[in-house]
C-alpha cells in the first residue's frame, strides 16, 4: 500500500491482549457475501464455516470482530459433536472487547467443557450483517460521479490493510495467521462480483425460505425470498493473511489484457474494472501489468503465484492503492491516465503506482512480515522494486534512479531529523500504533536504505540475495533477520551487522568534515536533528557509513573510493593528494554531510563537474544543515547562488535549489514586507534565465526533465509573484475563462495556470474552478481544480471554500488535498488552523480511524513557524485522545520549533546576505 526498536516479531500475544492467543488457528475460511446496495441503508450480510487447527486444549475462542458488524448465530461442530443440536451457541457465549475488538467464545458448555488438542474436523459456524458504510476501511460502499440524470452508482469493496478485515467477517486478523479463503459473493443480478481468484461458477440465486447451516453447506441467507439475485463462487486461494482478502459488487465496466509467463509456460489473464464513465482512461494503468509482471518474474526467478490479477479503480479510497493479492485497489488518480489531457506527472504517478502494488505480489503476498513491527520488508521493497529498478527497466528516459532522491530520499531525512521519528523496525502493538507507521520511514527510508545496502554489495549481488530469500519464506512469513540471512548469503558479508542500526535505530548521521592541511580528513559521525540540539542520550548510535569520497583530478575527472567506510565515531581519511573532494558521491547514502564553509564555497565552484545527484545532495545538506542551526543559512543561499548562475539547466537540483527558497520563504512569512520581498526578488531573478529560455510551450519530442523544470520553474515564478509570468499565466487562462476553450493552457502547466489565475483573480475566476471540480473530466484535472480552490487572496473567496470542507462538496478522499493547499495559502494558514480547532470533533467523527486524520493534523499545523504557534498546538491536544494521530502532533511540533528555531536564530544572518546582495 501507493509508517522502541524490536529484533523480530513475536507470534505470542501481547500482555495487553492485543494479539490473539496461538491455542487455535484457522485453516480455511468459506465465506458467503451478500451485498444489498439498493437497501436505505446499503447493507451487506455474511455467512462463514471456518476450519480450526485445535493447537491446545481451549475452554474458548479468541478471535476479532468490529462492533460495527452484529453477529446473529454462532455454532461450532467437530468430529465429537454429530447432531445439530449439538452445534448452537447461545449468543450470550459469546463476548467483544471493544478496545482491542478481540471476541471471545466460551466453550465451557460443550462436552468435555471446550475443545481438545487435534481434535479433528473443527469448524465454527458464524452469520452476521451490517450497514455497508462510506467508511474507507472494511467492506464500503462508495460512490461515483453523477451521471446525465444526476443519477449516482454505489458499489462495494474492501480495505483491509491493516487491521480492518474484522470489519466485514470474524476473522484472525493478524499477518502471521495464513489461511485459505473460498469466497462467493451474492449480488444483485445486474452487478459484477469481484474477488482475489478466479470465477468458478455464476448462477441465479434465491434465499432458502428457512436459511440454516446444512451439513456444513451455506450459501447465504437474506430476509425473504427475493427475485433478482445472483451467486458468484471462486476458487479456493493459496495460504494469504486476512488484510489482503477483498471482494467487491457494483456496476463495473472493464478491459482485458494477458501475461505470457516465461518461467510457466501460462496465460494469465489481466483486466481492470471501473465505472462505466472512466474506464476508457484505464488502458494505461493496465498496459503497465502487462508490461512490468515478466520483469518482475525474471528478476525474482518466481512466477506471478494466481491464475488472474484484476484491478479495481475506486472513487472513494482512504490511501493512494492497495495489493490485495489478485485485486489490486485504489483511487482514481492512482490508476487512471488521459493521455491528450493529463499531465505528464500523472502518467508518472499511474506508473509508479502500478509497478509499487505490483511489487508486492512477492513483497508482501507471497511472503508476508510476520508482525506489523516489519511492514517496511513490504513496503520498502516495493518501493524500491516498484519505484526505481522496475521503472528504470521500463522507462529510463524518465531518470527513476535520479528521481528517487527527490520522490523518496529527501523526505526520508526530513522527517527521520525529528526527534519524534522512530526507527524502521518499530513496536506497534495495537491498530492505533499500526496506522501511523505508514510513513517515509516504513517506505522512503526503508527503500533508501535498502538502495544503500545495493550500492555497497552491489545491485545484481543485492538481487540475488532478494530471490533467495523470498523462495526460502515463499506462502510464509518473514522477519529482517531473514532477508539479510538472504543478501549475506549471496554476497558473503555480515549483512545484519552493516544494517542493524540503520532498522533498529531512530535517525542517522551527519559526518563532519575538518580539514587539517596536511592532505587528510577528519570525520566524526553524529546524529543529525532538525532542532541542531541532539543530547548525549540521543547520540549513541553508532552507523556503518559508507563514504563513498569522490575525488576530482588534475584532468577534470572524477574517481570514487567505493571501499572507505567509517564504523566509528570519528577517522581520518587520506585523500592522496586531490584537493577537490567530496563524500557520498551520487547521493547514495542515508546520511548529511558538514563541510567547512570554505571547502563548500570550492563545492559551489565545482558543482558543474559532479553528478546531477551529487548536485542534488550538496544544496540538500546544506540548506537542511543550516536551518538546524549546524551552519548559517546565508552559506547555503551563497551555494544555490553559485550554482543557479553558474549555468544549472537540470531539473532535479533546480528542484532542490527551489525547495530551500520555498521554505525559506515558508518560514520567513510573517517578516517585514521588505524582507519578504526582498526573498522573491532573489528567487525570480535565479528564475529568470530558465523561465526565459524554457518558455510556456514545449516540443511533443522534449525530454521528460525538460517538461518537469518549465513546470517547476513557471510554478516558482508565479509564486514569487513574477509579473511577466503572472501575465501570461491571465492571457492563457482567458479563453478558458470565456468559452472553456483550453488550448492554451498546456496539460504539464494547467494546475499552476488555474491557481494562480484564481489567486490573482476575483469571482469568476473562482466559479469557473468550482464548475471544473463539479464535472471535472480527468482525475488529474480534479485535483488541479481543488488547489486552485485553495489558493484566494480574497477572504469572502475563501470563505466559500471553508464552507465546502464541511457541506458535503468535498469527499472525505480529497479533504487533505485541500488541507495542504490552503496550508500553501499564506492568506489561508492560520484560518486552517482556527479551522481544525474550531470544527475538532467533526472532523474526529469524519475521521474515527484511518491515515486520513494524521495528514489534516500535519495540514494543519506543520506550516505554522513561531514559538507562539507550537504552544497553541501544545496546549491544544494536551487533553485530546490523540493515540491514533499521536505521531502526526508530535511531528508537527516538531517542524515548528524547527521552523521557529531557525527564523529566531538566522534572521539578521538572512537579511544581511539579501542586503550584501542588492535583494534588500
Amino acid at each position: 500500500m501507493s509508517n522502541t526498536a524490536s529484533g523480530g516479531a513475536s507470534s505470542a500475544p501481547d500482555a495487553e491482549g492485543h494479539r490473539l492467543p496461538t491455542n487455535v488457528y484457522p485453516s480455511l475460511y468459506e465465506l458467503a457475501i451478500k451485498t444489498d446496495l439498493v437497501a436505505s441503508p446499503p447493507t451487506f450480510s455474511g455467512e462463514g464455516i471456518i476450519h480450526l487447527d485445535i493447537k491446545e486444549d481451549s475452554s474458548s475462542i479468541k478471535f476479532h470482530s468490529h462492533k460495527t458488524v452484529t453477529i446473529t448465530h454462532i455454532a461450532i461442530s467437530t468430529s465429537d459433536l454429530k447432531t445439530t443440536s449439538n452445534l448452537n451457541l447461545p449468543l450470550s457465549a459469546l463476548t467483544l472487547n471493544n478496545e482491542n475488538e478481540v471476541a471471545t467464545l466460551d466453550l465451557s458448555s460443550l462436552p468435555g467443557g471446550g475443545l481438545k488438542e487435534g481434535q479433528k474436523n473443527t469448524k465454527l459456524f458464524v452469520r452476521w450483517e451490517a450497514e455497508l458504510k462510506s467508511a474507507m476501511h472494511g467492506y464500503y460502499r462508495s460512490e461515483g460521479d453523477a451521471d446525465e440524470n444526476g443519477k449516482k452508482p454505489i458499489y462495494g469493496l474492501t480495505q483491509f490493510e491493516a487491521t480492518e478485515a474484522r470489519k466485514a467477517f470474524p476473522a484472525w486478523d493478524e499477518p502471521l495467521v495464513k489461511s485459505k479463503f473460498a469466497i462467493s459473493m451474492i449480488a444483485r443480478e445486474k452487478n459484477t462480483s469481484l474477488s482475489n481468484m478466479p470465477q468458478i461458477s455464476e448462477k441465479p440465486w434465491k434465499a432458502p425460505s428457512n436459511a440454516s447451516i446444512d451439513n456444513g453447506k451455506t450459501e447465504g441467507k437474506t430476509e425473504s425470498n427475493e427475485e433478482g439475485w445472483k451467486i458468484t463462487k471462486y476458487e479456493t486461494s493459496p495460504l494469504m493473511s486476512t488484510y489482503l482478502v477483498a471482494f467487491a459488487s457494483g456496476g463495473f465496466a472493464s478491459l482485458e489484457s494477458a501475461h505470457h509467463s516465461k518461467l510457466t509456460g501460462k496465460t494469465v489473464p489481466l483486466k481492470i474494472y471501473a465505472t462505466k464513465d472512466q474506464i476508457k482512461q484505464a488502458q494505461f494503468a493496465l498496459d503497465i501489468k502487462k508490461w512490468a509482471l515478466p520483469v518482475y518474474e525474471e528478476i525474482f526467478d518466481i512466477p506471478y503465484a494466481l491464475p488472474k490479477l484484476d484491478t479495481l479503480v475506486a472513487h472513494d479510497f482512504d490511501a493512494g492503492a492497495m495489493e490485495n493479492w489478485g485485486l489490486i485497489t485504489g483511487r482514481t488518480t492512482a490508476y487512471l491516465y488521459d493521455p491528450e489531457k493529463s499531465p505528464l506527472s500523472a502518467k508518472k504517478r499511474v506508473a509508479v503506482v502500478q509497478c509499487h502494488e505490483l511489487a508486492h505480489m512477492w513483497f508482501g503476498d507471497i511472503v508476508t512480515m510476520k508482525w506489523w513491527d516489519n511492514l517496511w520488508l513490504n513496503e520498502a521493497f516495493a518501493t524500491l522494486m516498484g519505484e526505481l529498478v522496475i521503472l528504470d527497466r521500463i522507462w529510463p528516459e524518465w531518470k527513476p534512479r535520479s528521481q528517487f532522491l527527490k520522490s523518496h530520499l529527501q523526505g526520508a531525512l526530513d522527517l527521520d531529523s525529528q526527534r519524534s521519528s522512530h526507527p524502521i523496525e518499530v513496536d506497534c502493538p495495537d491498530s492505533n500504533q499500526i496506522a501511523q507507521i505508514f510513513d517515509a520511514i516504513s517506505y522512503s527510508k526503508g527503500a533508501s536504505v535498502l538502495r544503500m545496502l545495493a550500492s555497497v554489495v552491489g545491485e545484481p549481488t543485492f538481487l540475488k540475495g532478494v530471490s533467495i530469500y523470498l523462495k526460502k519464506h515463499i506462502y510464509s512469513n518473514a522477519e529482517t533477520k531473514d532477508l539479510w540471512d538472504g543478501i549475506s548469503e549471496a554476497s558473503g558479508l555480515d549483512v545484519a551487522k552493516i544494517m542493524k542500526n540503520w532498522t533498529l535505530k531512530i535517525g542517522y548521521p551527519v559526518i563532519k568534515v575538518e580539514e587539517s592541511g596536511d592532505g587528510k580528513i577528519k570525520l566524526t559521525q553524529n546524529r543529525f536533528l532538525s532542532t541542531g540540539d541532539v543530547k548525549p542520550e540521543e547520540d549513541e548510535t553508532i552507523w556503518y557509513v559508507p563514504l563513498e569520497v569522490a575525488t576530482l583530478g588534475s584532468d577534470g575527472k572524477v574517481s570514487v573510493d567505493h571501499k572507505a567506510t567509517l564504523e566509528e565515531r570519528s577517522s581520518t581519511y587520506d585523500l592522496k593528494g586531490s584537493d577537490s573532494f567530496k563524500l557520498n558521491a551520487d547521493t547514495v547514502g542515508v546520511y548529511r554531510v558538514s563541510y567547512e564553509p570554505s571547502r563548500l564555497v570550492k563545492l559551489g565552484k565545482e558543482a558543474s563537474k559532479f553528478t546531477i545527484e551529487d548536485r542534488v545532495g550538496l544544496v540538500s545538506d546544506a540548506a537542511n544543515l543550516a536551518r538546524a542551526g549546524y551552519a548559517k543559512t546565508s552559506g547555503s543561499l551563497s551555494l544555490i547562488n553559485e550554482i543557479a548562475k553558474g549555468g544549472e539547466d537540470e531539473f532535479l537540483p533546480w528542484s532542490q535549489m527551489n525547495s530551500a527558497l520555498a521554505k525559506l520563504s515558508g518560514v520567513w512569512w510573517e517578516q517585514s514586507e521588505a524582507v519578504r520581498s526582498a526573498i522573491s526578488k532573489l528567487r525570480i531573478d535565479l528564475l529568470k534565465p530558465q523561465v526565459e529560455r524554457l518558455g510556456f510551450d514545449g516540443s511533443k519530442d522534449e525530454a521528460p526533465e525538460v517538461k518537469e523544470l518549465r513546470e517547476l520553474v513557471i510554478g516558482a515564478a508565479a509564486a514569487s509573484g513574477d509579473e511577466a509570468v503572472l501575465k501570461e499565466i491571465k492571457e492563457r487562462f482567458a479563453p478558458f475563462l470565456a468559452s472553456g476553450d483550453d488550448s492554451k493552457i498546456p496539460p504539464d502547466l494547467q494546475r499552476i495556470i488555474f491557481t494562480y489565475s484564481v489567486e490573482h483573480g476575483g469571482v469568476a475566476e473562482y466559479e469557473k474552478m468550482l464548475s471544473v471540480y463539479n464535472k471535472a473530466p480527468n482525475p488529474s484535472t480534479k485535483v488541479d481544480a481543488m488547489y486552485a480552490l485553495t489558493s484566494p487572496k480574497d477572504q469572502g473567496l475563501l470563505d466559500r471554500t471553508f464552507k465546502m470542507l464541511n457541506d458535503g462538496s468535498v469527499k472525505d478522499q480529497d479533504l487533505y488535498i485541500f488541507f495542504f493547499g490552503l496550508t500553501a495559502n499564506k492568506y489561508a494558514r492560520r484560518r486552517l488552523a482556527e479551522f481544525f480547532v474550531s470544527d475538532f470533533d467533526v472532523l474526529m467523527k469524519r475521521y474515527p480511524d484511518g491515515y486520513g486524520v494524521n495528514y489534516l493534523v500535519k495540514g494543519a499545523f506543520q506550516s505554522l513557524s513561531s514559538h507562539e504557534d507550537l504552544k497553541m498546538v501544545q496546549d491544544f491536544f494536551k487533553d485530546k485522545d490523540i493515540r491514533k494521530y499521536k505521531s502526526a502532533v508530535a511531528q508537527s511540533c516538531d517542524s515548528i520549533q524547527a521552523a521557529a528555531d531557525w527564523l529566531q536564530r538566522d534572521s539578521e544572518d538572512v537579511e544581511k546576505w539579501l542586503k550584501e546582495n542588492k535583494y534588500l
